[in-house]
């Protein structure tokens, strides 16, 4: 068993990055730009968009936070995105959700330019995703593919089965495997808590792609022997024995399927730091595309 290290594998993504925007700045040239807006007290949603920005800082690309109160209308932060969508400085527009409840998050995530959907969320960008265009694709499932290449592991006709059908994971990664390129072409089967048996699908899997939010929920007997498992399932558990008082699991029982996988993925430590390592590419994807011509 091989583990998939996304700790290690982020880390390179920002490296490489880091070195591309030095370069533009040697040469005198502007730098990437991202505006996070985050709108509401949510804590953890505070705790994300620190870490967005930090991570932006340590690569040398412009950032800023926009914080609004629980209170600002929908209305309002909507011409906010307006304002940063011709603003050339920001070439990607982040909206952390979850929104206060007065606010709807498809007018929201529809409002934000396509050419700013560095979080792969806008409509145009799904659609694009579907039907095989270039796009921004979702950070999550982007950086699933990005550790599948990284170890080349072939997907190739490979049967990957995902648990879950999220708009933010199990669609889009579904939609990314099935695509006629590299490191996709995958036949894919996409099951959920509907299933009666949900281990006659799992049982199947070469690439196991549970995102599904149950804590470890995938047994030993759910997967074949060489299983390749990608673990997006982040969940907090009560734990008495740390100081904490919990611990963080992702969806799969990882002491027991580790032991059958060929590759897996650790929670924390696997699919959660590619995120923030794909939003950044994202950004310079964006900049690299329509950095003069944003409107």
């Amino acid at each position: 068993m091989q583990l998939i290290d996304g700790k290690k594998v982020a880390t390179e993504i920002r490296k490489e990055l880091k070195a591309k925007i030095d370069e533009l700045k040697s040469q005198g040239k502007p730098v990437p730009g991202l505006v996070a807006i985050l709108a509401g007290e949510n804590p953890a949603s505070q705790i994300y968009v620190s870490s967005k920005s930090k991570a932006c800082e340590e690569i040398g690309m412009k950032t800023k936070v926009e914080k609004f109160p629980t209170t600002f209308s929908e209305e309002e932060l909507i011409n906010v995105i307006k304002k940063y969508n011709s603003d050339k400085e920001y070439h990607g527009i982040l909206v952390q959700l979850p929104l206060p409840k007065h606010i709807n998050e498809n007018k929201i995530i529809e409002a934000i330019s396509p050419k700013k959907d560095v979080d792969g969320f806008h409509p145009m960008s799904i659609g694009n995703l579907v039907i095989g265009k270039e796009t921004f694709v979702s950070c999550t499932p982007a950086g699933i593919q990005e550790l599948l290449k990284r170890y080349y592991i072939n997907t190739n006709g490979k049967h990957v089965v995902v648990v879950g059908r999220s708009n933010i994971v199990g669609k889009p990664i579904a939609n990314l495997m099935l695509q006629k390129k590299y490191y996709a072409n995958s036949i894919v089967t996409v099951c959920h808590s509907a299933a009666e048996d949900l281990s006659y699908f799992t049982k199947q899997a070469d690439i196991l792609i549970a995102a599904i939010g149950q804590p470890e929920m995938i047994k030993r007997n759910m997967v074949k022997e060489g299983v390749v498992v990608i673990d997006v399932g982040i969940n907090r558990i009560e734990d008495k024995n740390s100081s904490k008082g919990y611990r963080i699991v992702g969806d799969v029982a990882f002491n027991e399927v580790a032991a059958k996988a060929s590759y897996i993925t650790p929670v924390p430590g696997g699919v959660g730091p590619m995120t923030i390592a794909m939003l950044l590419s994202n950004t310079f994807k964006a900049y690299k595309l329509y950095g003069d011509t944003n409107e």
